[in-house]
Order: C-alpha cells, then structure tokens, then sequence
C-alpha cells in the first residue's frame, strides 16, 4: 500500500464527519467533512467536550455520549444507528444530523471512547418541512372538518352537525363501522360552544366492564387491586367539555344503569370512593348497533336509549354516497403521496371505475386502506386495476362479497364516463396520464374511453401543451 496514504488522508476524504471522543467525551478526532458541516477547524474542535456542538433543543446528543460501558466487559462494544441530533455551527444555526456511535473497547474490555460517524440531515429535514407543507395545503374544498364529500348525504350530515353544534343536547351518532362517526363527534365539538374545552374520547367497546367503570368514573387508591393511587376518570377530565362514547352500544346492563345517572343528574362517585363528584359535560354517543332493536330485545335501557337518543345523526354509508368517492379517492392519494414521498398523483378511470361499482362494507376506512395498498404495491404515476386490493380487482371475490353481479357493461359506461371526466378536469392528473403514454395523446384517449379529439380540447382548455415539454439543457 502506498505509504503516503495515511489515516488522516483517508479521514478527511470521507464525505460522512468523523469524531472521536475519550472516555470522557472530549473530542479526541475531527476530520474535513466535520469542518464543512460545522464550520469549526479541527484545532477549534479538539479537546472540547462533546457538549460544545449540541443544540439547546437536541436530546440526542445526550444518549451518544452516555452509553459506554463504565467497566471493563467482555460483552460486545455497544452501538447506536441513525440516531437525529441537531448541532449548533459557528454561524449560530442549528444543523440536522443522522449519526452512527459505536463505543471503542482495548482488548481488556476497558472503554477507550466512542466513535462517531454524522450525515448531514438538512436535505431530508428540508423534505420533510416540504411534504408537510404540501399537505397542509391539500386540503380541499369539500372537506367539512375531516369529512370529505358534498353529495346530498353528505350535505344533509353537515347541516345536522351544524345544528347539533348549536345546542347543549346529548347526541347519538348512528351508522357502520368506518362511515367517520368520530369524525362527526369531533366537528360538532369544535363549532360548539365548547371548542375551547377538553374533547376526550372513550372506546366503550374496548373495555371489560370494570375497567370502563374506572376509565369513565376514576378509582380511588386500593379500590381494587392494582389501585395505587387515586385517578381521575374520564367524566371528570371532560368537565366543562366533550365526552365521546364510541360504540356505547356494547355497555353492559349494570354500566348503563351509572352511564343513565351521570347523563340525568351530572354526578357521579369514583370506583371504591364516598365522596360525589358534579361535572358540566356534554355527551356525544356513537354506535354502530342498531339500539333500538336491542331496546326491544332487552339487552339495552329503554329510559337510558331515549336519554341518548335526543337528537340522532345517521352517517351514511359510503354505497350511499358514491359521488364523493373520487373526491375522496383524491384526498387520499394527496395525503399518502405527502406521507410517503412517491411520485403517485392519480388515478386511472379503470381504476376508478372499479372503486366506483364495489359495495364497500368497510365504507370510507375500507378505501383509505386500498389507496395506502396501491401506494404499497405501486410504482407509476397512476394506480391501475392491478394496484387495487384483489376484492375489488378480481370480480369473482367481489361477487361474493357484495352478493350482486359484477356491472353489466351498460351499467359500467356511466361510471367510467364520471371517472373520466374526474381525471381530465384535473391538469395534473391529465398530465401524469400523457407522460405515462409518452405523451401518445391516442393512447390517452383509449385508457379514457373517449375519442382522441376529446383529449386534445381537455388539453387546450386547461393549458397544457399538445408537445412534451423539453428538458432543460
């Protein structure tokens, strides 16, 4: 090997920094990549404790220069991988890093140090500040605080949610799973008097009977066993607030018999405790049972039923709704292109077209979860039939699952016609469609289903040139 490669040359051609601090976290090496990312000469650097670079807000600085081993071990050298600190550079800004430590141990096992090995992070905490902002502004116009789409359902829930803001009543949201009930108990906390005020949320489904005593009503300390000290229930933390009850439904007969009390007369005792608590709370209660079936069948209060039930807000499933379903298709891929950085930004009206003509038993959870499938299984601009989880994509399985016949063609064509018409008054989607044709405005035109003319007024009314644009030189 050529001798006039020494250590030190190699330290300084690596484009990671390199330092190595001493037992007692004083910097011991510092090469050119760490003089770059900081702007510190290594004679600035050496001997100065590792605490020198650390940013005021950076916690992980302090887990790197903690984890050697305080005696000699036979064990292996620690390590820690891609751990983000921040460091203070000599103009005074903070820098994003990415650093590898591995602890450095003489063959007694006696710690000699640690070496650290740092990325620069700027280019991927620039990105990220990027997809966040991105998303902020995704947000479209049809979305009713969280609640996206202005179909007639839609917009008869909006009106309800509207009114039942206005008032102090008690509030039984009804519909399937995944037609967003929390959602609807949420937009009515915040355009309520109470916005300013605690919203908490209680899965009653989620909880065995004793543990949703205490979670709702608080223990005191050896109420039970396990009971070390006393704890606020969630009443309590909701006083001059919010409580959302999902799935009430599932309460048992004893719980609705406390539930009932609270609603009627605002006080309650905590689990094991004498002294009566009054709380100012409004209750929103969301239920994908039919309650008044199991009113009737005895399994659910009749008194505590009418008590819940003073104004009832039906969410509408999403086969009810199907006009929002490229709204929402829409929202989804813009959310889960600014989470996960790929390059997806639609939909092919195929695609779509099978969105359109499933049943969705999981309503709009259950199309959330086949975008986030496409942008797992993706890799082009458009997601395609083939991205579509295979319920929807094969027919046989979608038959059975919705129990109807796959759409006769006559049936389909105004589907498809919808679809396409989403996708050409969108430029960028219009756009993703051409580069992924290779700008074969024919081609564009059969995976519309419309004629090649009808492609090139799109283009020309929404200002994109019949050409490819040429790369810069």
């Amino acid at each position: 090997m050529d001798e006039r490669i020494t250590a030190a040359l190699l330290l300084d051609t690596m484009a990671e920094g390199v330092l190595v601090l001493d037992p007692k976290n004083r910097i011991r090496v510092w090469n050119q990549a760490m003089t770059n990312l900081t702007g510190y000469s290594s004679e600035e650097a050496l001997g100065q404790p590792a605490q020198w670079l650390k940013a005021p807000h950076c916690s992980g600085l302090d887990q790197l220069t903690s984890f050697q081993p305080d005696e000699p071990t036979e064990a292996p050298p620690p390590c820690i991988n891609g751990c983000e600190c921040c460091l203070r550079n000599r103009a005074g800004d903070d820098v994003p890093v990415l650093v590898n430590a591995r602890a450095l141990t003489g063959r007694d096992g006696a710690s000699l140090g640690v070496l650290l090995t740092v990325s620069d992070f700027r280019p991927v905490a620039r990105l990220q500040k990027e997809l966040l902002a991105l998303e902020s502004k995704l947000k479209p116009e049809d979305d009713f605080h969280g609640l996206i789409g202005h179909s007639e359902p839609m917009r008869a829930v909006q009106r309800l949610i509207r009114l039942a803001a206005e008032s102090e009543s008690t509030i039984l949201i009804l519909g399937a799973s995944g037609t967003g009930k929390e959602l609807a108990a949420s937009a009515i906390h915040t355009l309520g008097p109470r916005s300013t005020q605690p919203f908490i949320k209680v899965n009653c489904g989620a909880l065995s009977e004793t543990l949703l005593e205490s979670e709702l009503f608080g223990h005191v300390k050896g109420a039970f066993t396990g009971a070390y000290r006393d704890r606020k229930g969630r009443f309590e933390a909701a006083d001059t607030g919010t409580l959302f009850l999902d799935e009430v439904g599932e309460i048992s007969p004893a719980m609705q018999v406390k539930l009932l009390r609270v609603l009627q007369e605002g006080e309650f005792e905590p689990v094991g405790g004498e002294k009566t608590l009054r709380v100012n709370v409004r209750v929103i209660a969301a239920t994908n049972r039919d309650l008044f079936a199991e009113m009737r069948a005895g399994r659910f209060r009749e008194d505590l039923y009418y008590r819940l039930r003073v104004f009832p807000l039906s969410m509408p499933p999403l086969s009810e709704r199907r006009s929002d379903i490229p709204h929402l298709v829409r929202f989804f891929i813009n959310r889960h292109a600014a989470r996960t950085g790929k390059l997806i930004t639609g939909i092919r009206p195929d695609a779509l077209s099978l969105l359109l003509d499933y049943c969705w038993p999981g309503n709009v959870r259950e199309l959330e979860n086949a975008i986030e499938y496409a942008f797992v299984v993706g890799q082009d601009a458009l997601i395609t039939p083939q991205h579509l989880p295979e319920e929807i994509s094969n027919t046989q399985l979608r038959q059975t699952i919705c129990g109807t016949h796959p759409s006769s063609p006559s049936s389909h064509a105004p589907n498809a016609r919808s679809a396409s018409r989403a996708l050409l008054t969108d430029p960028d989607q219009l756009r993703a469609l051409l580069t992924e044709c290779g700008w074969n405005k024919a081609e564009a035109a059969r995976r519309l289903g419309i004629s090649r003319t009808a492609v090139w007024k799109w283009m020309k009314k929404a200002d994109i040139p019949l050409k490819p644009p040429q790369p810069l030189a």
